[in-house]
């Protein structure tokens, strides 16, 4: 226990805080010039998205035998409601030449154009290989492609529609996510800080802290990525948010420690150090149970969703070993002055003691039953909301806010040609069954225009296009008929693959990590609890507020995004990402209130420790909720549907996480489970002399 104390104490010593200090200047000056290459370091391309064993995935690998995966189709339209004239037919088939030329163009891959029989449009599909860069890289083809599609147009209307278009416009809304979301969220975290700290020195140090955690774990993201890791630009995106999000909270909270115990001890390097015996233990375990939570996300099919895991959990552990060892060091050697002007002075009164969470502590526990049942029930009801939450997927026209050129464009080709051009379905098969699959594909309800089996990579080949909007219900239900019918072909060995079936399998395998991921995320939750705080009924009672205020959060969001948003619907991985984040980072308020409590109650009994933690926390805990909900809402600075709806989820449910469930229902049940939340451990079976609430709560104490 001493070596634990000595090694724990490292930061608040009178000379080993300058050693800390020290080693993170060395740290971040390392690390500093390779966060700038994670960027270089993504890999954005398909299969590095995809489920790996979908039959989709399995065609898309056949494919690249012959033609690269990251193979792009781009449906160029042009549109005169008036009616074309021959000058723009002609000068549709000299761009079609000229497409040829555009750099990564695939040689004889210039499909076009094709008139539209109303006389009014015309679509000219062009492959574009993208390289390396994946989708990343399709808004400079798409550029290259408009450039030429609208030289000398004379009031033709030109789209870049189809895949390519779909992926340029997406990159366009992910370009510089990481400045983006770096500034918002910097902005939010300093503006909260002000209103937390009321001091005008505080905030930078924390601040400092989540920017050296933030530099390092992208520095070491990026060596991991040279060796094997998958980052994208959605996980690394979103590791910035989460970093200064979590990494504030973890500030907040040893802080608040650090704030009290200046009030009992006259040396800031004792404070410091029994502050960091007390609090830190909490803070090692919510940061531990946010990372095991996330790596929990290794479990999945889709990899998009996989490589996200690690990333992160790099991201929190690296904001974690920040705070508890640079934080600490940057307090003690700037003093109690940069408290300044609410500076905590030694042998002053703890403030939480009679503060507005103290009052509401005292009021819960006049009718404790009363208040919980009450606030189950308004969250119950705030849960049916899910009945009305679609999370079946996004259109490409959903996936935006906003109305880009590639959404423009695909309205103009469901009006005037077949809704599937430009994303066909792909087929293999074994040769011998070439004449078979043929006539089983041209049979299927929804699929026109089968093109004549080729040989490609020891395969037959077969291209067909769809009746319905490649990304509508009624295109996923035909490629399930089409799997259908091939596979019954005997001996054929079909693969049925294209842009419509990988959207199909990706939802599909979102579903499966949904429905596997969220009971381990909850089994690991309820297994840390247990051992840090040394109890079952505890634990238990936890994870129901957890999954309760999950449903909340999920049912107002659903009612916001159908009637206020109009957003149409939620993509399929929404409810494990906000789950995820809404449970591995909430649970961070319940390890504190709880470790804080059990520590009261060893001291003044089970009623009074309720009250007691409580009062201690409720301030910082509400203000650390507030930082992680500003840090998350940032994500709607993007015009992308999913990062809006994840970060107003989250946003919403880490707010009434803080202000309604941890505080209020948690303290409820404590107070009227008592001593029986500690069961099976000695605090259910040796009550305090102070069982009884008090009129007059004892001076919160550490």
């Amino acid at each position: 226990m001493s070596k634990v104390r000595a090694i724990v104490g490292v930061p608040a010593g009178h000379r080993t805080k300058w050693l800390v200090l020290v080693f993170w200047l060395i740290v971040v000056a390392a690390a500093g010039p390779l966060s700038g290459k994670l960027t270089g370091a993504e890999k954005n391309d398909s299969q590095s998205w995809l489920p790996p064993r979908a039959e989709s995935t399995q065609v898309l690998v056949l494919r690249s035998q012959f033609v690269s995966p990251n193979t792009y189709p781009a449906v160029v339209v042009y549109d005169r409601p008036g009616g074309l004239t021959a000058a723009d037919k002609a000068k549709a088939a000299d761009d079609a030449r000229r497409f040829a030329g555009v750099p990564g163009a695939v040689p004889g891959q210039v499909a076009g154009p094709f008139v539209s029989r109303d006389g009014t449009a015309i679509e000219t599909i062009v492959a574009v290989n993208l390289g390396s860069k994946g989708w990343s890289g399709a808004g400079t083809a798409a550029d290259a492609l408009r450039a030429i599609a609208q030289s000398n147009a004379q009031g033709l209307t030109v789209h870049i529609a189809g895949p390519l278009g779909y992926a340029a416009d997406s990159g366009n809304a992910f370009k510089g996510i990481d400045s983006t979301l770096l500034f918002a969220a910097l902005a939010v975290v300093i503006v909260l800080l002000l209103i937390t700290y009321r001091s005008p020195a505080l905030w930078l140090l924390p601040v400092i802290s989540a920017g050296v955690a933030l530099t390092t774990s992208q520095a070491l993201i990026y060596l991991l990525a040279k060796h094997g890791l998958t980052v994208n630009a959605q996980s690394a995106g979103i590791l910035d948010v989460l970093v200064f999000g979590a990494g504030t909270d973890y500030a907040l909270l040893l802080t608040a420690r650090y704030r009290e115990e200046l009030r009992r001890h006259e040396d800031r390097h004792a404070a410091m150090a029994v502050a960091l015996r007390r609090a830190g233990p909490a803070v090692i375990a919510s940061a531990g149970t946010v990372i095991l939570s996330l790596l929990c996300l290794s479990l999945a099919e889709l990899n998009s969703t996989k490589s996200m895991g690690p990333v992160l959990a790099i991201g929190v552990a690296v904001a974690l070993l920040a705070m508890m060892t640079l934080l600490p060091a940057l307090l003690v050697i700037t003093g109690r002055w940069v408290f300044w002007p609410v500076k905590p002075a030694y042998g002053s009164a703890e403030p939480t003691s009679r503060g507005f969470w103290a009052r509401i502590g005292r009021r819960i526990a006049v009718r404790p039953r009363a208040v919980w049942i009450t606030t189950a029930v308004v969250l119950g009801a705030m849960s049916l909301g899910l009945i009305g939450l679609k999370a079946h997927g996004l259109t490409n026209a959903q996936g935006f806010r906003g109305h880009p050129d590639s959404v423009a464009g695909q309205t103009v080709l469901d009006q005037h040609f077949p809704a599937g051009a430009g994303a066909p379905v792909q087929v293999f098969g074994n040769p011998a069954s070439a004449t078979q699959l043929a006539t089983a594909f041209r049979s299927v309800p929804g699929v026109t225009a089968v093109t004549p089996p080729v040989l490609r990579a020891g395969h037959v080949y077969l291209e067909g296009t769809l009746t319905s909007a490649p990304d509508s219900q009624a295109a996923y239900a035909t490629i399930d008929r089409v799997r259908a019918t091939l596979h019954a072909v005997p001996g054929a060995g079909a693969l049925v693959g294209g842009n419509t079936a990988i959207n199909l399998d990706v939802q599909r395998a979102a579903a499966h990590d949904r429905n596997l991921i969220i009971p381990v995320v909850l089994a690991v939750v309820f297994v840390i609890l247990g051992l840090l705080l040394r109890a079952l009924v505890a634990p238990v009672m936890l994870i129901a507020t957890v999954v309760l205020s999950f449903a909340a959060a999920l049912g107002v969001s659903a009612l916001f995004f159908d009637n206020v948003f109009n957003f149409g619907g939620a993509d399929t991985s929404f409810p494990l990402f906000v789950f995820v984040f809404l449970v591995a980072l909430g649970i961070d308020y319940n390890i504190f209130l709880m470790t804080r409590v059990r520590e009261e109650t060893q001291r003044h009994g089970a009623r009074n420790g309720a009250v007691i933690g409580l009062a201690a926390t409720g301030g910082v805990i509400t203000s650390a909720g507030a930082v992680l909900a500003g840090t998350f809402a940032v994500l709607g600075t993007l015009p992308v549907t999913f990062l809006t709806e994840i970060g107003f989820a989250v946003a919403f449910g880490v707010l009434l996480d803080t202000l309604v469930v941890r505080s209020v229902l948690v303290t409820a049940l404590n107070l009227d489970l008592g001593r029986w939340v500690w069961w099976p451990s000695r605090l259910a079976r040796e009550p305090s002399p102070e069982e009884e609430l008090s009129a007059d709560l004892p001076t919160v104490v550490g």
